[in-house]
């Protein structure tokens, strides 16, 4: 989750290192978002929602604005990115081999409805 702060323009420009940096230390398939954070505070705004969603589609990520103050939009964007990785750990997992010798049974004492009788 990268997070900026949409009064501090400086915040905004730094996310250009801190994707070289996620780059360098995470897994090529780490999954990113982008928040901008304290829209409760419209009035001190120095970064555009264009200019936040601009960045997000630059880089695949999805974008939200919040305020952690007011509780805007923080659990939302917390779950987007939450079922975004479940989504991408479900794709990675190997499809289960079907075993065609695994015989369930309901005959009694753990024997095979399949066993033979005798000697052969």
């Amino acid at each position: 989750m990268l997070v900026y702060d949409i009064t501090d323009l400086e915040s905004f420009q730094n996310l250009n290192s801190w994707l070289i940096e996620i780059e360098k230390n995470a897994s090529k398939n780490v999954y990113k978002i982008l928040v901008g954070n304290k829209c409760d505070m419209e009035n001190e705004r120095k970064v555009t929602v264009e200019q936040g969603k601009d960045f997000a589609a630059q880089y695949g990520m999805k974008f939200f604005e919040t305020s952690a103050k007011e509780s805007t939009n923080v659990s939302d964007s917390f779950i987007a990115m939450t079922k975004e990785i479940i989504k991408s750990v479900n794709n990675k997992k190997p499809t289960p081999k079907k075993d065609n010798n695994v015989v369930v049974s309901s005959a009694p004492s753990g024997k095979s409805l399949n066993a033979k009788s005798g000697c052969c």
